[in-house]
C-alpha cells in the first residue's frame, strides 16, 4: 500500500477491524519510511458494474458518486455518515447480486436510491427525486409528496405543509 504522505510502498498493518456488518475491513497502517499513520479500507468487489445512462452512454459504477448524491440529499438532515455508508453498501451489493448482467440502468440505480431514502428520510427522498426526475414545476413536488405514506410525524408535517401551500 502506498503511503499518502511520502509515496513509499513499504508500510505495515498495525490493526485490522471489520465494520459492524463485515462488509468492509479497516486497516490501520504505519509507513516504514516516514512513520506516518493512515487507514485503508478493504471491500469485497464481486464484479465491475457499468451504468447505462438514459442517453445510452456507459460509465463505470462509482460508489463515491452515489455517496455524494445521497449525502447531498441528506444534507442538514438527521442522517449520519455511517447510515449513508450502509445505504451505499446495501445498494451496491444489491446491484451486484440481483442483476444477471454487469450493466445496470441508471433508472434502476435511481429507483433503489429513491426507495432506500424514502425509508430513511422522506425529506431526503424528496430532494433526491426532485433532481433525479428533473422536477420543473411545483406540481411535480405535489405529486411526489402525495405518494409518500404517512409513516411518521415528519411525513405528516410534510403533508401538512403541502396542504397549506397548495
Amino acid at each position: 500500500m502506498r503511503c499518502p504522505y511520502c509515496n513509499s510502498t513499504d508500510s505495515r498493518v498495525t490493526d485490522s477491524r471489520p465494520d459492524t456488518e463485515d462488509a468492509i475491513i479497516r486497516r490501520r497502517r504505519v509507513c516504514n519510511q516516514c512513520g506516518a499513520k493512515f487507514t485503508t479500507v478493504e471491500r469485497v468487489q464481486m464484479r465491475d458494474l457499468v451504468v447505462r445512462k438514459n442517453s445510452g452512454k456507459l460509465e463505470a459504477f462509482d460508489r463515491e458518486k452515489l455517496r455524494r448524491s445521497i449525502k447531498l440529499a441528506c444534507r442538514n438532515r438527521d442522517v449520519g455518515d455511517e447510515q449513508i455508508e450502509k445505504l451505499v453498501t446495501s445498494i451496491h451489493r444489491r446491484l451486484e447480486t440481483e442483476t444477471a448482467d454487469d450493466t445496470v440502468s441508471s433508472a434502476m440505480v435511481g429507483q433503489m436510491v429513491s426507495d432506500s431514502l424514502l425509508n430513511l428520510d422522506p425529506i431526503a427522498f424528496i430532494r433526491f427525486v426532485s433532481v433525479y426526475r428533473k422536477f420543473s414545476k411545483i406540481s411535480d413536488f405535489k405529486k411526489i409528496i402525495d405518494q409518500i405514506p404517512e409513516a411518521d410525524d415528519e411525513t405528516k408535517i410534510c403533508k401538512q405543509a403541502k396542504t397549506s401551500l397548495f
